[in-house]
This record gives structure tokens, C-alpha cells and sequence, in this order.
């Protein structure tokens, strides 16, 4: 969909710093996307403005700047870190006669690369056409207005509206495919509950390791490389544990910071995984410099994904850079809350299981809920999931019911369905 830096264009990274963080930080990660995209980055430039311009974005000089050297002949495609307004990149690209690709532009190019399955490459499609949507500022001389005949010699269409209704019929067209997908998705979920399989997704920034940890653990063969976003597509395996316990692992796309809101929109089904899941491995790249901000950007797209308050374990990956052995951190009531492990070396791996292990274990609970007559809602609910041992109603009309029922569906009746009433112990340890 959009022209593709695939061929080794020579490209120049252009970042504005606003004052805004660490613009090399920002500048290193955006050249590291460039060259995952397939573009020869020969030359990065960093600016400071109080505000960008609102013509150009960069301001007059550093456009002239780069108009000497793409006359030179030395510059094929102008890559900028931010994002501009339509009228700003028509601008730039008119001014310097050459291509010229926004921070999402390029990002949703990689996108369109690495997608392999049907539902990735839907949802990829989904969020260019949104981005080209965005982008038909200027119309056509040609076709200017469709000549009817007799009778029918109205205004007509012009090329721009034409171009804007087509654009919208294949939105649509699209939406409708992905939420057959989605659906599709639904009753596999359904169909995993009553098999009572917990679900556990790993997230994290993008190249920490995710899918190298996924492919030790399944011996699975998901394709993992050292580069931003070489994965896409969710990947589900079964995985029986030492004690016995079998679960559901999914891999799932990497995340980035400012990752563009199409993409999180188009992704919605598949991120849903992530929303679901009832334990969530928050894979860290320990030894990257830039280790706590990337942490705060995946816990910003878990909050805009619903997910904050699903139960979250961390596992620090890539401790064979950092010197250090793996390891499991526990907090004070002795619950782990980290391990430190080496997926491509294989080390600490057996403690990630363990831990597994020791928090889908104790997975199912026994106890005794008061619901008033108000709560009918969530009585059928406890009764869909087929927990109820037995129910008696009180003197106010309250049900009482005595469950026993999988943690994670309580976790969900809590966080989902806003149950609050408290859940008492019928017997020692069967809470």
C-alpha cells in the first residue's frame, strides 16, 4: 500500500527535538526501525525547535538543507520521527521532490512486511487505508466531473470523493471480514474456558525476547530474529507443565513507544488475547539502556487495551548480557513476582516453569458467596461457568451461593463482571 523502503533506499532519519526526552534515545530506535523496514539509513539529522513549523514541520532551513543533498543525488527517502499532518508531508515532499514517510507511515509499512497470516494482513490493510484516509488532500485535474447523460448532467463526483468512497466501501469491507475473525476468536476462547486451560500471554517491547522465549518453552519454530517487529501474527500452543497442569501460551505482537493508535485499533481482536488472558509474562530486554521507559510504554498499551489489572509476572530476558545468573524474586508474602532467565541461552528457563507451575497450581477456589437479589446478573453468570455446588436464599431474598470454581474465572468475575461481594472459605486452604 505504501511505496516501501525495501529496495535499500538511501534514507535520512530527521528528528525535531522539542525538548521532549532523550532525542538520541528516540533517534536510535527510529534508525533501528528504518533498517528493519529494508531502508540504507546514510545520514541522521536532530533539530531544536521551541514548536514545529506549521508549514514544514522542520522549519525552512533544514528543508533547504535537505533539498541540497537529495539534489546532490545522495538521498532517496526522507524518514521523519514524528508524526505530521497530511498537509505538512504534502508539503515536504513538494518542497523537496522526494518521497517522504512519517514516524506511523513507516511503521505500518513493517507492518504490511511481516504480516503472514489472513487475520494479520487484514488488520494491517485496515490501519493503511485509516492512514491514507487521512492523507487524500489533493484531488485530480483529470476526471474532475463524471458527465452523465441526458438529464444527468449534475455536478458529479470529483476524483478526491471518488477516491474517499472507495477507500470507505473497502474499510468497511474489511471491518465486516474482521469481525467474522473476531468471533471466530470468541468461541476458541469459550471453547478453552470449558476445557478449564488457563491462558497466559507473553507481552512486551518489541525485541525483548518474546518469541525466542515462546519457541524455547513450546519448542515451537514462530520465527524470531534481532529486529524490531519481527513478529506479527498471535501464535497459540499447549503447554503441559511438570505437575501435570496444562495451559494456553500465546505470543503476541511486540509493542513500541507512540505505537500508532490504527494499529492498536486494528489489532483490537487479536490483542484481546492479551485482554483475556489470566496471567500476563511482561517480557524485559534487562539489558537495554532504555529497560524502564520501555516497561512504562507496555503498560500504557495494557491500559488501553483493558488490560491493566490482569496479573502480571515479569520475566527479565537476556541476563547472559548482563553477567548476572537467572534467578526468582519474590515479594514478601513469597509470591514470585520476577524471574531472570536467558531464552537463547536457556538458562533460568526451568525457573520460569516452576513459577508457572506454582501460580496455576492453586488454581482452583472453594468458598461461599452472598449475592443480593440485585445481583441476578452475576447469579448467571456463576451458573453459566457451571461452579455452583449449591444455593440457599436468606431471609433478605439473597442467594448464598457455595462455588467451586477456577481462579481465574473468579479473577474475571472480579475485574470483568464488578462482582464485589467477598468470597468465604468453606474449608482450611480451599481459598
Amino acid at each position: 500500500m505504501f511505496a516501501r523502503p525495501g529496495g535499500g533506499e538511501r534514507a535520512i532519519v530527521v528528528h525535531l527535538d522539542l525538548g521532549e526526552g532523550d532525542a538520541t534515545e528516540t533517534v536510535a530506535e527510529f534508525t533501528a526501525l528504518a533498517e528493519s523496514a529494508g531502508a540504507k539509513v546514510v545520514e541522521t539529522s536532530i533539530s531544536r525547535r521551541k514548536a514545529p513549523d506549521a508549514r514544514f514541520f522542520i522549519g525552512k532551513g533544514k528543508v533547504a538543507e535537505l533539498a541540497e543533498l537529495i539534489a546532490a543525488g545522495e538521498l532517496d527517502l526522507v524518514l521523519l520521527n514524528h508524526d505530521v499532518s497530511p498537509a505538512q508531508e504534502r508539503n515536504l515532499e513538494r518542497a523537496l521532490q522526494c518521497r517522504v514517510l512519517d514516524r506511523t507511515g513507516l511503521i505500518l509499512d513493517i507492518f504490511a512486511q511481516r504480516a503472514r497470516s489472513f487475520e494479520g494482513k487484514l488488520q494491517v490493510e485496515l490501519a493503511q487505508l485509516n492512514h491514507i484516509a487521512s492523507r487524500l488532500v489533493r484531488g485530480w485535474s483529470h476526471l474532475e466531473r463524471q458527465k452523465g447523460g441526458i438529464g444527468l448532467r449534475g455536478p458529479g463526483e470529483t476524483q478526491l470523493e471518488l477516491d474517499r468512497r472507495m477507500l470507505g466501501l473497502r474499510i468497511k469491507q474489511l471491518q465486516r471480514k474482521l469481525q467474522k475473525v473476531r468471533k471466530q476468536r470468541d468461541q476458541g476462547r469459550q471453547a478453552r474456558r470449558k476445557r478449564e486451560l488457563p491462558a497466559i500471554s507473553l507481552v512486551g517491547y518489541t525485541n525483548a525476547g518474546k518469541s525466542t522465549l515462546f519457541n524455547r518453552v513450546t519448542e515451537a519454530s514462530v520465527y524470531a530474529a534481532d529486529q524490531l517487529f519481527a513478529t506479527l501474527d498471535t501464535t497459540l500452543r499447549r503447554l503441559e507443565l511438570d505437575n501435570g497442569q496444562e495451559l494456553i501460551l500465546a505470543d503476541t505482537v511486540g509493542f513500541i513507544r507512540d505505537l500508532p493508535h490504527q494499529l492498536v485499533e486494528a489489532f483490537r481482536s487479536t490483542l484481546e488475547e492479551v485482554a483475556e488472558a489470566d496471567l500476563l509474562l511482561h517480557v524485559i530486554d534487562a539489558a537495554s539502556p532504555t529497560r524502564d521507559e520501555e516497561v512504562r510504554q507496555v503498560e500504557a498499551v495494557l491500559a488501553e487495551l483493558g488490560a491493566a489489572d490482569v496479573p502480571v509476572l515479569r520475566v527479565y530476558n537476556k541476563v547472559d548480557l548482563l553477567g548476572r545468573g537467572a534467578g526468582i524474586v519474590r515479594n514478601g508474602q513469597g509470591d514470585p513476582v520476577e524471574v531472570w532467565l536467558s531464552a537463547e541461552a536457556g538458562e533460568g528457563v526451568d525457573l520460569l516453569l516452576e513459577v508457572l507451575a506454582e501460580r496455576v497450581g492453586a488454581a482452583r477456589v472453594r468458598g461461599l458467596v452472598r449475592l443480593p437479589p440485585a445481583e441476578g446478573r452475576l447469579r448467571a453468570r456463576f451458573y453459566a461457568l457451571g461452579d455452583v455446588i449449591e444455593e440457599q436464599v436468606d431471609d433478605q431474598g439473597a442467594s448464598l451461593l457455595k462455588v467451586d470454581l477456577p481462579r481465574r474465572d473468579l479473577d474475571r468475575l472480579y475485574r470483568k463482571e464488578g462482582l464485589t461481594a467477598p468470597l468465604e472459605p468453606i474449608e482450611a486452604g480451599g481459598v
